[in-house]
């Protein structure tokens, strides 16, 4: 299904022809232009309603990049939709260990004697998202305002645990392996807006991270991400 939606989306964006207001050779003052077909951002997971001994550690990262198909619906084409496909990756660093063993996957926080560097959850995926876009542009000025509020769900191709240590013999079980209680599918909402180059970008997780099966303190581990960063469209 995943790749259906991206060789569609990816055929829709072609059927039209790229029209920019920065390039002279694809119209200059063109009143048909579109904007911001192409993304790339950057930015930081906060996790919201973790344990109060969960913390987060070192540098928990998302990056983004994707093609959206610009969809104007008003003639001075500022107020549109947006449609597109990316691809997304993020990590989740937490003093918690996360270890697959005979009972299942374990997470719990080290014991005194145990030591490790990093232990985090590290995603790839498939991205969708939807945009209700509204901006102050015209066909001859590429310098503007922007909000665009929508939707965005993504299929976890790869989902992964990883703990890092000088000494992980310490440990019982594998301490890098595939997860499969991260969620396949996440969905959450988004906000992108800005001027010019430097935008904001914000997402609110509405799915958990995780599925019922993570378990901490003999209580499902129901954590969503809070998304932070920026956000460049160019074209």
């Amino acid at each position: 299904m995943a790749r259906f939606l991206v060789l569609f989306l990816f055929s829709l964006y072609l059927y039209q022809p790229l029209i920019s207001q920065e390039g002279e050779i694809l119209g200059g003052n063109n009143p048909n232009y579109l904007e911001d077909q192409f993304y790339a951002g950057l930015g930081y997971n906060f996790l919201l309603d973790k344990p109060e001994s969960v913390i987060q550690r070192n540098l928990s990262y998302n990056l983004q990049l994707g093609i959206i198909k610009d969809l104007p619906l008003n003639k001075r084409r500022n107020f549109g939709l947006g449609i597109g496909v990316g691809y997304a990756t993020n990590s989740y660093y937490t003093n918690m260990l996360v270890i697959e063993s005979d009972q299942g996957i374990v997470y719990r926080l080290p014991d005194s004697e145990e030591r490790f560097d990093r232990s985090k959850l590290e995603t790839h995926a498939v991205e969708f998202p939807f945009e209700i876009r509204w901006r102050t542009s015209n066909p001859v000025d590429y310098k503007f305002w922007r909000i665009y509020g929508g939707f965005k769900a993504e299929y976890l191709f790869s989902r992964r645990a990883k703990l890092v240590s000088e000494n992980l013999n310490q440990f019982q079980g594998n301490t890098t392996f595939s997860n499969a209680t991260i969620e396949q599918w996440q969905f959450g909402l988004t906000l992108n807006f800005g001027y010019n180059t430097w935008n904001l970008h914000l997402y609110w997780a509405l799915s958990d991270l995780l599925d019922e099966n993570a378990i901490f303190e003999n209580n499902p581990l129901e954590i969503r991400p809070l998304r932070i960063g920026v956000i460049f469209y160019i074209l």
